[in-house]
């Protein structure tokens, strides 16, 4: 079966300056892959002739699909439309239908047309002219060679609606498409290079229809294994049938599939235990509470949190001994296993959290340097801690103490 290929063409200054981020080749990609059309480029070009120019020429000679996006307005620094003409070699011209969807659109939200307005009913003589129902420029199809084009507005919600409504719709009448499954394994508490030996003779067995990547990110590494073939039912049984074959070797990292996340592992792991939750958090301020409470029905095994940022709160709220802060600092295991088990006997949960460490970018010391930190896990008979050695970013760390925190606590429900 051929591989279709696609091309995204984002145009528009804005994109290069960084004023606007391009969510759209992001949403676009996905749905291209859903349907098993491979994006094979990206594109981000200004508003200059020659380069928007190039980009259609580039675009044409690798892919079969050219979607672009931006550059439709009605002033005379967006360039889409007049260069499609040009490149296609055909005027713009007035378009009945297009000039009264555009008036329409006026005159129900009670605004009067300018000339300028009416502009955007022109359109290349050669395209296919595709309405936009939420928005005054038009989508533009044209056909040439084998290629098929789709020019767009660059207003994410305009977007999509001529891709769902028109584009995503039209792509299998114009290709036989194959099926394409994507399973998603995520792993937490080993860095990417340990989980790859840990799994490199399995990964080099991988039947050829079947494609692994590694997916890192803050404290977590996603396998994303993909299936290609003809038939999905078939496709998804070969991949659980590789997953169940390497899980024996990274279960005890594995905390989900797809699109759970780590706090949403957490709190089935609470719930079908029955089990509790409450924190202390220093260094992270509040941010693990904000993650865990994110999740609907949190309020079942969250039991609340204390932000005991000064020395004296971890004292008089946790009943941290002040021995304990003046002999060892607030940033020690010591202290992490007082401000937990503190914690949990305050708010009477099974399992007591804490954080304690220089997130920076000041206040490290050659003894404890910007980056260390402490965490505990204290339950019925048993208390856990652990010393993270972290970077010289303050937000980063602050998120990677979170991580580890969860996952110290996914690792105390599943073990004790």
């Amino acid at each position: 079966m051929k591989v279709v290929r696609a091309e995204i063409i984002a145009i528009g200054d804005e994109l290069l300056y960084g004023q606007i981020v391009d969510t759209n080749s992001h949403w676009i990609s996905q749905e291209l892959d859903l349907m098993g059309v491979k994006v094979v480029r990206k594109t981000t070009v200004g508003d200059d002739r020659k380069d928007i120019l190039a980009a259609f020429a580039s675009a044409e000679a690798r892919a079969d699909i050219i979607l672009i996006t931006g550059g439709l307005g009605p002033t005379q620094d967006d360039l889409t439309k007049p260069l499609l003409a040009e490149y296609f070699d055909c005027p713009i011209v007035e378009h009945t239908a297009a000039v009264e969807a555009v008036t329409e659109f006026f005159r129900k939200r009670g605004r009067e047309i300018t000339p300028l307005n009416i502009l955007q009913g022109h359109l290349p003589a050669c395209c296919t002219y595709v309405p936009n129902e939420v928005g005054t420029a038009p989508g533009m199809w044209f056909e040439r060679n084998g290629n098929y084009w789709m020019s767009m507005p660059g207003v994410p919600h305009e977007m999509k609606k001529l891709m769902r409504n028109f584009v995503l719709p039209k792509l299998p009448t114009l290709f036989s498409l194959p099926v394409i499954v994507h399973r998603m394994v995520k792993t937490v508490g080993i860095g990417e290079s340990w989980l790859a030996d840990l799994i490199r003779d399995w990964e080099n067995a991988l039947p050829k229809t079947i494609r692994l990547a590694y997916l890192p990110s803050l404290g977590h590494v996603k396998l994303r294994l993909t299936g290609f073939g003809t038939d999905k039912t078939t496709i998804e049984n070969a991949i659980q049938k590789q997953i169940d074959m390497v899980l024996p070797r990274i279960e005890k990292y594995v905390y989900g599939y797809d699109s759970e996340s780590l706090e949403t592992a957490i709190a089935k792991l609470l719930t079908t235990n029955k089990k509790t939750v409450a924190l202390a958090e220093s260094c992270t301020g509040g941010y693990i509470s904000h993650l865990i409470t994110g999740i609907s029905g949190s309020s079942s095994y969250f039991q609340g949190a204390v932000v005991p940022y000064h020395n004296r709160f971890k004292n008089e709220i946790l009943h941290v001994k002040n021995d304990t802060l003046n002999s060892f600092g607030a940033v020690s295991e010591e202290t992490v296993r007082e401000m937990a088990t503190g914690v949990r006997g305050l708010f009477q949960a099974d399992f007591g959290l804490a954080s304690s460490g220089i997130a920076g970018p000041t206040g490290g010391t050659a003894e404890k340097p910007v980056g260390t930190v402490w965490i505990s896990c204290v339950g019925e008979g048993f208390v856990e801690t652990k010393k993270l050695q972290l970077t010289q970013d303050r937000i980063l760390n602050i998120q990677l103490t979170a991580v580890a925190v969860l996952n110290l606590l996914r690792i105390c429900i599943l073990e004790k």
